[in-house]
């Protein structure tokens, strides 16, 4: 199981989590022992026995924090990664475990706790998965070798679609559905919500895998050409290895309409309201009618395209492609799509590619995990009701938004001293800040599960059924008043997000706990850890995307021209900058693509440290471990960043994600004065910058 990367920009909730999560082997649910719910036992400060002080902190920050941790701590055989995130994923997922197993004894019949403990149950009953085999399936097997003509493909192609896209979390670039939705408040009008139809139709990370030359990528796009071979020939289709040849280059040939990761965060680019009766003229060869009838969008006058290039091309090749690769390529998208809940030799087969070969992770994870994992995604806020009411008490919601509200203040103040900023930008900016809404552990209004029907024995129907539910919950939205409050993430989620088009910030109640944030913790560490993840969210609204959107969420202009020209100027440091970090000998970070990111991590903890001074009410803090207040601080921050990476996810990290590799995150604190103050870096450290060097975005 991967753990994306927290403080994210935008996320999705998404029912079919299994793309994901069902990358790893099955285990019977008689070989597990009910795993305790974990306890938190000392109180949280700096991790002094996993530092590594033989390195000044002025030549490598996350090496002095945590080099002794990353030398002594291996990746655990059934991840890709490992840190921090990591662990807390560990801690909720044996917490949620608990939690279910005792609604299974205990919830009423037709409860959403109950709900969820029969899909989690479900899930678990491999025996009966692998008895019915692909029966579940059939349906819609059928109904794909039924398809006769384009209208029919564009059906099939539209009821396929699902709100399961992300056009700004790189985790999430891409949906193996031909095209993916996106509902939210409407770029222009932010009264209401509009649908935005993007990219899609492929089954590896990103279009650089199909038409990149390097010998990496072909070696990728060969094992997936056999991956493709291999789940047609388990579901015993003739001709598998041709088939698989024809698919691949259908996704080929719809991975080259796509637009770059780079073009696809330019949001005026993306702002494109097409009239639904003129995707006909704008993007012919799909028969439109019949794809919006099939999708639900029938009554929408209008939907943004977010890459125009994309649904043109790929609308083209719905008329041009054979209707005979059609159909294999959406039989073989089912099959793939779904095939964490199809018997075990599937699920291996999956795991060989994204688990294996695409993440580097040697061996699979526990059944129950994944089951975790599914029902999560599947009935997110019923699980959430029961996490928060045993593990997320009052004060821990309380300290942490007294936090927020210090950090806001720090960031306003940190406005307001601004002497490049003119007046009317610095209004505007305020204004945005003043009216930022912050969800703290969990959201006023849950999510209803009323209409859904699961049973203890259904796995891949209950599954099917969730996608499809929270699908028409979300395209109902589009007929109701927005909510700036809706939460995009579950309490039970380790991350914390940025929503710039409600101007809104989401912080889950499973990261709101040691080791990034402990209510009994000194304030340096709390500043240092989980204050500089709220600081980080609070500057996406005013990153080189989020300062884009107003107070409203409005994608507006409120910038003067000279404003907006120093902010370039600053950001275009910050690009250069991290270009230079090079974490594998013929790979780069890149600057441009991780620039929001960067953005916010050095404006957040900026903030975060104003915050913590300010909270000691002008008196010295107390040294602790033999660190200052300020080291103790800025160590928690170092320390908040433990992660490592197996290369092959490295390098998909490096090619696809907005966020830079944790450890030069780690090193953001060579942009802060008092960084250099509290460690006495000096000229000739290896991460010294001269004080005209470093950048101060906010």
């Amino acid at each position: 199981m991967n753990v994306a990367h927290r403080r994210l920009r935008w996320t999705l909730p998404c029912a079919a989590v299994m793309l994901s999560l069902a990358v790893f082997a099955a285990a019977p649910r008689g070989a597990q022992t009910p795993a305790p719910a974990p306890t938190p036992t000392a109180v949280s400060g700096i991790d002094v026995a996993g530092m590594d002080r033989t390195i000044p902190p002025g030549d490598d920050f996350f090496r002095y924090t945590n080099g002794t941790w990353d030398r002594t701590t291996p990746i655990p055989p059934d991840r890709s990664s490992w840190g921090l995130d990591a662990m807390l994923v560990e801690t909720a997922t044996a917490r949620t475990r608990a939690l279910l197993e005792d609604a299974e004894a205990s919830a009423p019949s037709g409860s959403d706790a109950r709900k969820a403990a029969d899909y989690y149950t479900a899930y678990m009953d491999e025996a009966t998965i692998e008895a019915r085999g692909l029966a579940p399936l059939q349906d819609a097997l059928d109904r794909i070798a039924a398809i006769a003509d384009r209208t029919q493909l564009a059906a099939a192609i539209g009821n396929a679609i699902r709100n399961d896209v992300d056009p700004l979390n790189a985790t999430n670039m891409h949906t193996d559905r031909v095209f993916g939705l996106f509902i939210a408040q409407d770029f222009n009008e932010p009264s209401r919500n509009a649908a935005y139809l993007l990219q899609g139709g492929i089954g590896l990370p990103d279009r650089e895998y199909y038409i990149a030359s390097d010998e990496h990528m072909a070696g990728v796009r060969t094992l997936y050409k056999k991956h493709i071979a291999n789940v047609l020939t388990l579901a015993k289709v003739p001709d598998a290895e041709a088939q698989a040849e024809t698919i691949f280059g259908l996704e080929a040939k719809i991975a080259a309409t796509h637009a770059s990761r780079a073009d696809s965060e330019e949001v005026h680019t993306a702002n494109n309201p097409w009239p639904r009766a003129d995707f006909r003229t704008k993007a012919p060869g799909l028969d439109w009618d019949a794809f919006f009838k099939a999708a639900g969008l029938e009554a929408q006058p209008a939907i943004i395209v977010w890459q125009p290039g994309a649904i043109v091309g790929e609308a083209a090749l719905a008329a041009s492609e054979p209707l005979d690769t059609w159909k294999q390529y959406l039989r073989y998208e089912l099959l793939n799509h779904w095939s964490g809940l199809l018997p075990k030799a599937f699920v291996t087969e999956r795991f060989e590619l994204y688990g294996k070969a695409l993440s580097g992770t040697p061996q699979m994870t526990d059944r129950w995990k994944r089951a975790i994992g599914s029902t999560n995604g599947a009935l997110g806020d019923a699980v959430g009701r029961l996490y928060v009411a045993r593990y997320f008490p009052p004060e821990s919601k309380a300290k942490a938004q007294a936090m927020v509200a210090d950090i806001k203040a720090a960031f306003a103040k940190r406005i307001d001293q601004l002497t490049w900023m003119s007046p009317q930008t610095r209004a505007k900016a305020r204004a945005k800040l003043d009216t930022l809404i912050v969800g703290v552990g969990y959201p006023d209004k849950w999510r209803d599960y009323g209409g859904l029907e699961i049973a203890r024995d259904q796995a891949l129907r209950n599954a099917m059924s969730a996608e499809t539910y929270v699908y028409r919950q979300d395209v109902a939205r589009l007929r109701g008043p927005i909510d700036r409050g809706e939460w995009w993430m579950t309490p039970q989620t380790v991350n914390a997000v940025n929503l710039p088009i409600q101007n809104a910030l989401n912080f889950p109640a499973a990261i709101l706990q040691p080791p990034y944030f402990d209510p009994r913790a000194p304030a340096a560490h709390n500043y240092g850890a989980i204050g500089a993840v709220i600081g980080h969210e609070v500057s996406h609204s005013f990153d080189d995307q989020g300062s884009q959107f107003d107070e409203t969420g409005k994608l507006a202009n409120w910038w003067t021209p000279e404003d907006f020209a120093h902010f370039k100027a600053a950001a275009a440091q910050l690009v250069a900058q991290y270009n230079a970090y090079k974490p594998l000998p013929d790979m780069s970070v890149n600057g441009q693509q991780t620039l929001s990111e960067n953005i916010a991590d050095v404006a957040g903890l900026s903030a975060s440290y104003d915050a913590y001074r300010l909270s000691l009410g002008g008196k010295p803090d107390a040294i602790r471990q033999r660190f200052t207040g300020d080291q103790q601080f800025f160590i928690s921050f170092g320390q908040s960043w433990r992660d490592k990476w197996r290369e092959p996810l490295l390098r998909q990290i490096l090619l696809t994600d907005g966020h830079s590799p944790s450890e030069y995150r780690a090193d953001t604190v060579r942009n802060l004065d008092a960084w250099y103050h509290a460690f006495d870096v000096r000229p000739g450290a290896k991460l010294y910058l001269a004080p005209g060097d470093r950048v101060r975005v906010w």
